[in-house]
């Protein structure tokens, strides 16, 4: 079985990243050989969608199971619907997560496990404006931010718009396939 750990670092000794989209490094692993060959994040500094491209990634190399933190619902979805299963871990080394995996010691996640864009990391921006309690915008984020409690209209309303969201990349994925395939 081949599956990918996300890590902080290169290497089998590396912690598991908690983030599945923004984690530096994948560690795949074939269960069965123990080869093992280790990616960087090439979309790590993209501004959107990185999950959904990492989860896509994944995809092409063949991973039947992602063993990380956190992943939010967009790449979760990807994932699931390209039969990946998700183990989400609290950290450790990517060779005690990949330990536990084989020794059946992990549970599959039926669910996105990080709120839609948590970042977890510092902010971008430099907040200067001059008005009232405003800052520079400086500070440590919040990890796995949640947008706070929402009535049950609000949040259907917002996972209508993410499944519209979802199917209109799953549809530029299907072209992008489709022109691939024409041009083998």
């Amino acid at each position: 079985m081949k599956i990918a750990v996300s890590a902080e670092g290169p290497s089998i000794d590396a912690q598991v990243s908690l983030r599945f989209g923004r984690a530096p490094y994948f560690v795949l692993v074939d269960t069965d050989s123990m080869h093992i060959e280790v990616i960087e994040n090439p979309f790590i500094n993209q501004m959107s969608g990185v999950g959904i491209q990492v989860a896509q990634l994944m995809t092409e190399k063949g991973i039947e199971a992602i063993i990380t933190g956190h992943v939010g619902p967009k790449a979760f979805e990807v994932l699931r619907q390209a039969g990946i299963d998700i183990v989400s871990v609290e950290g450790g080394s990517v060779k005690d997560a990949i330990e536990a995996f084989k020794e059946g010691k992990t549970t599959t996640v039926k669910g996105a496990t990080a709120p839609a864009h948590s970042s977890g990391g510092w902010g971008r921006g430099m907040g200067r404006g001059m008005g009232l309690g405003m800052g520079l915008g400086m500070g440590r984020g919040c990890r796995w931010s949640s947008p706070g409690p929402q009535t049950s209209t609000s949040e259907l309303n917002t996972l209508k718009e993410q499944m519209i969201q979802m199917q209109k990349q799953l549809e530029q994925i299907a072209k992008k396939l489709e022109k691939l395939e024409k041009n083998k």
